[in-house]
Order: C-alpha cells, then sequence, then structure tokens
C-alpha cells in the first residue's frame, strides 16, 4: 500500500489534533475532511490543502483509503458502520457510544467483516506509559498483584459538553478501564463510589465530580482507580503497579526535567502540563501509526471493537454499582 489516503469526520479541538498526525506521518495524507460545521470542515481543508466534504462523500467519493472518526459521541457508532459497509478501514475516538445495547446490535457486523477497525484508546500509546507496562510485563516486579490509576482533570468541562457526555465513568474514567484490562486483562467485578464534592452544577445533572473505582481481575488482580473532575496542580496522570517483588510507578510530566535547589525549596520544578493535548499529544501521533501497521498488515496492537465494548461494559457496571451501592459482576460475552 502506498500513502495511505484518509478522511477525517469531525474537525473539533480533536478533529484538529488527528488532522496534525495525518498530515505529520509520513504514511498517510489528509485527503477529505467533514464536519456538521461546514465552516469549520471549508478551514481545515484550506489549512491542510484537502476537500472539504460530507461524511456521505467521505465513504462515496472512491478516493479514500481510511477514514478517522473525531465527531460527536453520538455519531460515532453509525460513521463506524457505514465505513465498515463501505469496505474503509475505520479508527474510531472512544467511547464507542453511551449505549450498550446499540453497541451490540451492531456487534456481529463489525467483527464479522475483514475491513480494520480500531477504537482511539490513545493513552496505550503513550510512551510513558508504554514504558510502564513494558517493565511491569518483563518480570522486573514480578507477578503484578495491584494497579493503582489517578486520572483527574485541571478542571471540569462545560456543563453543555457534560450534560450529553454520558457521565463520568463512560466520559472520563472509560480511559482507565481500558488502561486497567491493558493491564490485567478479563474484569469480573466493579465496585464503584461517586461523590459530589464541589460542583452543584454537575450535581444538577445527576453526575458525579468525583469516583473511587475498584476492580477485580479474572486472576484476582486489584485495580484502584482515583478520577477528579479538577486538580489545582493541573492534567494528574499517574499510575503506580505493585508486584510480589517490586513496585514501578509513572509519575506526571513537566515541559522539562530541570530542577531548582535553593535555601528555601529543594526539587522545585516546573507545573505540570495543564491539557490533556499537551500531555497526550505524542501518544495520538504514535496511535495513528499503529493503525496504519494495522492497514498494512503488519502487527499492530489498536485498541478493538470489543476492547471498546468492554471499557462500556465496565463504565455501566461502575455507573450501576455507585447507584446501588453495589458490586457488579461482569458479564465476559
Amino acid at each position: 500500500m502506498s500513502t495511505i489516503r484518509m478522511g477525517l469526520i469531525g474537525t473539533g479541538r480533536i478533529g484538529q489534533v488527528h488532522a496534525e498526525s495525518i498530515a505529520g506521518l509520513p504514511e498517510t495524507t489528509l485527503q477529505r475532511v467533514a464536519d456538521i460545521d461546514t465552516a469549520s470542515a471549508k478551514s481545515t481543508a484550506e489549512r491542510f490543502g484537502c476537500h472539504a466534504s460530507s461524511p456521505d462523500e467521505i465513504f462515496t467519493a472512491g478516493d479514500v483509503d481510511a477514514v478517522l472518526v473525531a465527531s460527536p459521541t453520538m455519531t460515532h457508532l453509525d460513521l463506524m458502520v457505514k465505513s465498515v459497509q463501505a469496505g474503509i478501514p475505520v479508527l474510531c475516538e472512544k467511547p464507542i457510544d453511551l449505549e450498550i445495547a446499540k453497541v451490540d446490535a451492531v456487534r456481529d457486523i463489525v467483527n464479522g467483516s475483514d475491513v480494520p477497525v480500531a477504537i482511539g484508546f490513545n493513552r496505550r500509546f503513550d510512551p510513558h506509559f508504554q514504558e510502564f507496562r513494558r517493565r511491569v510485563f518483563s518480570g522486573e516486579i514480578g507477578t503484578l498483584e495491584q494497579l493503582l490509576i489517578t486520572s483527574r482533570d485541571p478542571e471540569p468541562a462545560s456543563t453543555e459538553y457534560l450534560a450529553v457526555s454520558g457521565g463520568i465513568f463512560r466520559d472520563m474514567t472509560i480511559h482507565d478501564f481500558d488502561m486497567a484490562r491493558f493491564f490485567v486483562g478479563d474484569v469480573v467485578s466493579v465496585s464503584a463510589q461517586g461523590y459530589n464534592q464541589f460542583s452543584d452544577d454537575i450535581k444538577a445533572l445527576g453526575d458525579f465530580d468525583s469516583t473511587a473505582v475498584a476492580l477485580r481481575s479474572a486472576s484476582d488482580q486489584l485495580v484502584l482507580i482515583s478520577n477528579s473532575r479538577h486538580a489545582a496542580h493541573g492534567f494528574d496522570q499517574r499510575m503506580e503497579a505493585l508486584g510480589d517483588k517490586g513496585m514501578v510507578r509513572v509519575d506526571n510530566v513537566t515541559d522539562t526535567e530541570v530542577r531548582v535547589y535553593t535555601a528555601d525549596r529543594v526539587e522545585a520544578k516546573e507545573p505540570y502540563q495543564n491539557f490533556f493535548l499537551e500531555r497526550y499529544l505524542d501518544s495520538y501521533r504514535l496511535e495513528l501509526a499503529e493503525f496504519v501497521k494495522l492497514l498494512r498488515g503488519e502487527e499492530a496492537h489498536c485498541p478493538t471493537f470489543d476492547d471498546g465494548r468492554m471499557a462500556l461494559v465496565l463504565a455501566d457496571a461502575a455507573t450501576e454499582s455507585a447507584q446501588s451501592g453495589q458490586t457488579v459482576s461482569v458479564s465476559l460475552d
């Protein structure tokens, strides 16, 4: 396969990141872009020297080799299925959908096709987390017993966004559910608690601003996830793994590794990166590069449709657990 001509659906904030990745990767070129906001699509097309199209044109024009879906969540599933039915490989942003029944209704269509499908759990490709995982799986700390994931945003998204996000477990923790499965495999039970600690607006939406989740794997490993919609110290993204021979952890990222030592402070450093696009910018490029491997028939490790489905299953289980106060068993079907 020569240069892969990409169609991008969605030219909002995350769409612009993907457009940059597509334009910057030697193996890919941005062929067409589409957005319900036609002005946004047109300006993006002008910026990258490609065609502004409708989504249908991307599927029917005949000059697109793969599609990247970065549109709002409620459009993901329909666009993914359209891409599969058109025989065009697709990389779709998370989550697949907010309703598991809709996901299951098209599961056989997607999995029964030989069209490559990948889900955009970009944090799997973050270089820091990849090195962290390599050390865990190398046996350096022995058998993994506990995994601790801390994931806190600097501040909440807009109320308008949160109202249609599906709730904190489906919108935010879903990344952490995928990371948990990336380390421990199948999860058999979920125990979650939700808190309203600081945001009356989020409480009014019937959602939580902070959560604590405990997952139990099929191998009896423990995963603990701590989330908050705010963190005064910046975008807080850490992981820690405990094994029977030791521990490994990955800390937050700053722009440099410079440290300052003075009479009134030691090891002072710059603030943590304060935005997810700063912290995870490299991961989107590496995610796309892995998708290219998949398209070329090379060994690739892209998250699958079923990975996306299981992350949503865990999000639903966490929501049920937080509302009921009960541990929820998870079906692996």
